[in-house]
């Protein structure tokens, strides 16, 4: 059969295919999907949801748990083995829950973006989801597209694929539509055929579709590219060395009380010293292993991710997050990034008048004028001359708007759209002639060349029509057209072009030339360089695609952030400086512009000193420009974000640490090579999701910081027991309550924090940067830890003064209250209590870093509340619900010792609002000083 595919001539492979010129009968279609199939690879079975679920139950952390555990039976202490086991399960259960619903989530995510291909059903050209291909298909292709299905050509305009996922062919291939005489042939030599998961790199064409989904060459080799193992992201491996120190921490920890308890601790002679010390080094090691640290990292990367996509910003992978938090330049396109990408023609300059044209956006209407009167017939005649070049020369189509919709839209480039528009405006018929005088051949636009050119059939001859970048296509014109005739062009012509180009220009209006030629042989196939020559200068039309109003806000947001921001556009030089000034990316006098043949002459110093220019645009450059710029600036230590939406694009975002594709405009090829892709097309989105992949990093802290120092008032009471002979204020089954059941809710809710407000205020984060810092450090261990401990001490002591006891007593007189056992164990539950009470000022103080919690609102976070919730409601279960109370060693408390625990809780959140508040002053009073060094230097 595909021997016969390519061997067929053009108009036999319909028959071949059981199709037609005019594409399949819907009927037909719905007839194929059903005995095909969904064009789709069937994808490489994942991980087993057992084998996840088993993996909860075997990494590092759990390990160190069950060895306790095993421990704690082997010495006879049951009670502590079922605690820490309890432990591994419930943090197993919730992790895999955590991970189940974060790639459900993403798997949803990635249906917000369908895969859609152009074909001819009925006659009539349209767009479908790509998985609804079915053999027979007629697919319309152009430069960009992603082929999603094997298909045999049939007609084609200059067309070069990108056989590179199939033969390993870096070059693209020229296609060609002819019938092969070869019999047996390797891909690479089919010449007439085009394959999924190769890409138009240019031109265009007609294939009719032979093979879809696992019949497809790619499905064929589809389990062998699944093959391949991802590199871990940098928070996988920052998590990979946080496991490993925690670990170390917790075990020497655990060490350490082990021997204090075999050796210093004294022992009740009924009481195996090796069974205590055993206890209290496995007490102590669970009580330092962070349990939920895992899947709070998942829950904060998928909330991340949930609260992007609501910000126009879809994540494709989940470690890509925190990525972005670290960007430090974001090198981004003006058309549709920081502009609306609505091209509306403004002005037509034709004949030497300048014509003025009404409206906004796609809807054709709008009125011509010149200095506000109506045009001439003269000056109609020359409008319908340069709208026919416009229009024929043209390979987008607008759309009326359906029933469920208002607006007009366009399928195409938003340029060539923006000339329909004008067209229609002009109630000119351009589809009637286009029937009359249709197109024979095409040389589509090329970003070198920087122009298009199609042949028509005349009734006598054929007729080239041309429109470009205006200096291009005047520099291949010997004569000019006027509603008089044509005439030789001179210098004084090519001024006033050049003058009128770079006035508009400077007004920030896209500028396209347009022109002609008159040919007297019709040829199947014309060279660039025969046909682009002796051009007949036509005229100009200038167009405005206006800043999007909200990126003048997101520029200045980048500024504070420390975020620079590089405008590279395929745009002149004073079109792209004007639109910089509008959004105020460029706000000094001397702004440097570097056009692509600048930057060819440029070794790699040059390029690098012209990036550490303070203000500095790219203009006119190409696609491997961008892919250079990136890669200097990486050179340097840079993280860069990169958009993209062309096919050439994709080097450019693969070579960046964050590719950026548009969702709207952007091409299939783009959004494969992008970790991230923009929903609405829009320069704001990227920063939104720099702010949010900033806070993936602080929430994982905030975890941290809350778990570490609940570490301490856990260990305080060992401390004292040691030093001051004072009865042991917590037992090794009271700090396992706490791990097992109060702390889990309420840190997890810490990792679905929003973005804390001034984020952007302070300067990107150091990839050298340790999430796991003496900072971070000191702030738990040596500043909320101790105040906890001391609150939970303080509880302890209140009980045994309840009982009579006073501190002028001595500790040794503690032992003799009245009722001794019950008032320990009262004091006990009370100290236990009470870290748990303090864990709810400490968790209010953690949510933010710098910013007061007053601000920020106590009820922001309604999952943190939750989780206060649950903690206070496990405290109860614990306390009154059996077996809990004898399993724990609770007793119930009065209402003097509820009421001091609750007190104790704003201890914690008061202190570090003290110390939230000198560290904004300090910022502050650096902020000051730095802007007052700038003021000097300016003035110097």
């Amino acid at each position: 059969m595909e021997e016969a595919i390519y061997t067929a001539p053009e108009d036999g492979v319909y028959g071949l295919l059981d199709s037609t010129p005019q594409g399949l009968r819907y009927d037909e279609a719905a007839r194929r999907l059903d005995e095909h199939g969904r064009n789709v690879l069937e994808k490489k079975r994942g991980t087993p949801l057992w084998r996840k679920f088993v993996y909860n139950f075997t990494h590092f952390f759990a390990i160190m748990l069950w060895v306790a555990a095993v421990l704690s039976f082997v010495a006879a202490m049951p009670e502590l083995g079922i605690a820490c086991i309890a432990v591994i399960v419930i943090n197993a259960i919730f992790t895999f829950w955590q991970e189940f619903k974060a790639e459900r989530a993403i798997e949803s995510l990635e249906k917000i973006l369908p895969r859609k291909v152009r074909v001819v059903r009925d006659g009539e050209e349209q767009e479908i989801e790509a998985d609804d291909l079915v053999p027979g298909d007629l697919m319309v292709l152009e430069a960009g597209n992603s082929i999603s299905a094997d298909a045999r050509l049939i007609q084609v305009a200059e067309m070069r694929v990108n056989n590179s996922a199939l033969t390993g062919e870096s070059e693209p291939q020229s296609r060609r539509s002819e019938a092969l005489s070869i019999e047996k042939a390797a891909l690479a030599d089919l010449s007439n055929l085009v394959f999924a998961g190769t890409n138009v790199a240019s031109g265009s064409g007609q294939a009719v579709v032979y093979s879809t989904g696992m019949n497809t060459e790619i499905g064929k080799i589809a389990g062998l590219t699944q093959e391949v193992k991802e590199e871990p992201s940098p928070l996988q491996k920052e998590m990979g060395k946080i496991t490993k120190i925690l670990a170390v921490i917790a075990t020497g920890l655990g060490v350490m009380f082990f021997l204090l308890g075999a050796f210093v601790i004294p022992q009740a002679p009924d009481t195996s010293r090796w069974t205590a010390a055993t206890m209290f080094g496995i007490g102590i090691l669970v009580a330092n292993v962070p349990e939920g640290l895992l899947p709070t990292v998942t829950l904060s990367l998928a909330m991340a991710t949930q609260r992007m996509v609501k910000r126009h910003a879809l994540i494709k992978k989940l470690s890509s997050v925190e990525t972005l938090g670290c960007t430090t330049v974001i090198c981004t396109d003006k058309t549709g990034t920081l502009t609306t990408n609505e091209m509306t023609v403004r002005e037509v300059w034709v004949a030497g008048r300048d014509i003025q044209i009404g409206g906004v956006g796609y809807a054709p209407v709008g009125d011509f004028s010149i200095d506000g009167k109506p045009l001439s017939e003269e000056d109609a005649t020359s409008m319908l001359k340069l709208l026919r070049i416009a229009a024929f020369c043209n390979n987008s189509k607008l759309m009326p708007p359906q029933e469920a919709e208002e607006q007009w839209r366009i399928l195409g480039d938003p340029t060539e759209a923006a000339l329909l528009v004008t067209a229609q405006k002009f109630k000119y018929d351009y589809e009637t002639e286009l029937r009359i005088f249709p197109r024979r051949y095409e040389l589509p636009f090329d970003s070198r060349r920087k122009r298009m050119t199609t042949t028509h059939k005349l009734q006598e001859g054929v007729e080239a029509l041309v429109k470009g970048a205006p200096m291009e296509v005047l520099g291949l014109c010997t004569k000019i057209w006027e509603p008089g005739g044509v005439r030789d062009i001179t210098d004084e012509d090519r001024k006033l072009v050049s003058g009128m180009n770079d006035g508009y220009a400077t007004q920030a209006l896209r500028v396209l030339g347009f022109a002609y030629r008159e040919l007297e042989q019709e040829q199947k196939h014309y060279e660039i360089d025969d046909l682009e020559k002796d051009l007949t200068f036509v005229g100009l039309a200038a167009m405005m695609d206006p800043p999007r109003p909200e990126v003048e806000r997101a520029v200045q947001e980048c500024r504070s952030a420390g975020i620079r921001v590089i405008m590279i556009t395929g745009d002149y030089g004073v079109t792209a400086e004007s639109i910089a000034r509008r959004i105020g990316l460029v706000q000094g006098k001397q702004v440097r512009v570097v056009t692509g043949p600048d930057i060819e002459q440029m070794s790699d110093e040059d390029l690098t000193a012209a990036l550490e220019e303070p203000e500095v645009i790219f203009a006119r450059v190409a696609p491997e420009h961008k892919m250079r710029i990136a890669i200097m600036l990486k050179s340097k230590g840079e993280i860069v974000a990169m958009t993209g939406d062309g096919v050439n694009d994709a080097p450019a975002l693969k070579a960046a640490d964050i590719g950026v594709a548009m969702g709207i405009a952007g091409t299939d090829v783009a959004k494969d090579a992008a970790e991230m892709i923009l929903t609405d097309d829009n320069f704001a989105s990227i920063v939104n999701a720099i702010e949010e992949g900033r806070a993936v990093y602080d929430n994982i802290k905030r975890f941290v910081t809350y778990i570490l120092a609940s570490n301490i008032p856990e260990v305080f009471p060992f401390l004292l027991y040691v030093l001051l002979r004072v009865p042991l204020p917590l037992t090794v089954m009271q700090i396992l309550a706490v791990d097992l059941g109060t702390d889990l809710i309420p840190a997890l809710a810490l990792g679905t924090e929003a973005p804390e407000p001034g984020i952007m205020n302070r300067p990107p984060r150091s990839q050298k940067e340790r999430l796991l810092s003496w900072k971070l450090l000191g702030r738990a261990y040596g500043f909320l830890g101790p105040i906890e401990g001391i609150c939970s001490l303080a509880a302890f002591f209140f009980v045994y003064w309840l009982a009579g006891w006073r501190p002028e007593m001595g500790v040794s007189a503690m032992t003799n209250v009245p009722a001794f056992a019950a008032v320990y164990v009262m004091a006990t539950t009370a100290c236990h209590h009470t870290i748990v009470t303090t864990q709810i000022g400490n968790g209010f103080a953690c949510r933010t870093e710098r910013e007061s919690i007053f601000k920020v609102g106590f009820f922001t976070n309604t999952f943190y509340l939750w989780g206060i919730l649950s903690e206070l409601v496990i405290l109860i279960i614990f306390l009154y619900v059996p077996p809990f109370p004898n399993f724990f060693g609770f007793e119930p408390l009065s209402i003097q010792v509820w009421l001091f625990m609750f007190a104790m809780i704003p201890f914690p959140l008061v202190a570090d609002e003290i110390r939230k508040y000198f560290v904004r002053r300090h910022v502050a009073k650096k902020a000051e000083v730095s802007v007052e060094k700038e003021a000097l230097e300016e003035a110097a």
